[in-house]
C-alpha cells in the first residue's frame, strides 16, 4: 500500500478515540514527509536532533515537529526555536536545559517525561519513584518556560503481549496517579505517548493518547 494508503487505514482505527498519531520519519526522506503531508497529516516524530533541523528547515512550516528520541543537553538549543512536542525527557538536568533554551526564544515548551517501564537496558527512562520525585520538585515548579504534559513508555520488544499489556497498563495507572495528586501551572498531565509499529494497538486498549508510528506508514527502513 501507499503511504496515504497506510495512513487512511491507521487514522480508521484512531476513529471515535481521542489518540494522535505521530508519524515517525526518522531516516525518511523529505519526498516520503511530503507523500504523508499531502495525505493531510501534520504531527512527524524525529529522534536525530541534527536530521530534524535539517528536516524543519526543508518543509512546510506548519508540520508540528515531535522529537521522540533521547536528548543531549547540548543539543536543546537547536531545536528550541521551533519545537512541539519533546517526549523523551529522563533528568531534572535536561527539564533545566530545556526551560533555559525556552526562554531564549520567548516560548513555554510542551514536554514529556520519559518513564521506564520495559525489560531492556537499552531503553532510557525515569523510574516511578523518580518521576513521582520530579514531580512534586520545588525545582519543578519555578521552571515557568517548561510544561509537562505528560509520559512517554517504550515497551519491551517482544512477541509476548501480555507482558506488553502490563507494561502500558502500568504506565497508564501511573499516569492516573500522578494526574490527580500534582497539578501546577507548569504540569498538567493529559497525554500519554504510548505504542509504535508493532504495539499501538495494545497501546491505544491501554489507554493511549499518541502513537508513534514510522515503518507502518512509510515501509521498511534500509
Amino acid at each position: 500500500m501507499s503511504i496515504a494508503q497506510n495512513i487512511e487505514t491507521i487514522t480508521a482505527f484512531l476513529k471515535n478515540t481521542s489518540c494522535h498519531l505521530i508519524a515517525v520519519s526518522k531516516t525518511y526522506p523529505d519526498s516520503s514527509i511530503m507523500e504523508a503531508y499531502n495525505a493531510g497529516q501534520r504531527s512527524f516524530g524525529e529522534n536525530k536532533v541534527q536530521e530534524l533541523v535539517s528536516k524543519y528547515e526543508s518543509l512546510p512550516k506548519d508540520i508540528a515537529w515531535h522529537l521522540i528520541g533521547h536528548l543531549q543537553s547540548n543539543k536543546v538549543k537547536y531545536i528550541a526555536p521551533f519545537i512541539s512536542l519533546i517526549h523523551a525527557v529522563d533528568s531534572l538536568k535536561l527539564l533545566k536545559e530545556i526551560n533555559k533554551e525556552a526562554g531564549k526564544n520567548q516560548r513555554v515548551i510542551q514536554v514529556l517525561l520519559q518513564i521506564y517501564i520495559a525489560e531492556e537496558d537499552t531503553k532510557f527512562g525515569l523510574s516511578f519513584e523518580e518521576a513521582e520525585e520530579l514531580c512534586s520538585s520545588e525545582e519543578l515548579k519555578q521552571m515557568t518556560q517548561i510544561k509537562i504534559i505528560g509520559f512517554m513508555g517504550m515497551a519491551t520488544n517482544t512477541d509476548n503481549s501480555e507482558q506488553i499489556h502490563f507494561e502500558f497498563r502500568s504506565l497508564k495507572t501511573f499516569f492516573e496517579k500522578c494526574k490527580s495528586a500534582y497539578a501546577f501551572s507548569n504540569l498538567d498531565l493529559r497525554e500519554l505517548s504510548m505504542g509504535m509499529s508493532n504495539d499501538y494497538k495494545i497501546a491505544l486498549e491501554e489507554g493511549s493518547t499518541m502513537i508513534r508510528v514510522g515503518s507502518s506508514i512509510f515501509g521498511k527502513r534500509n
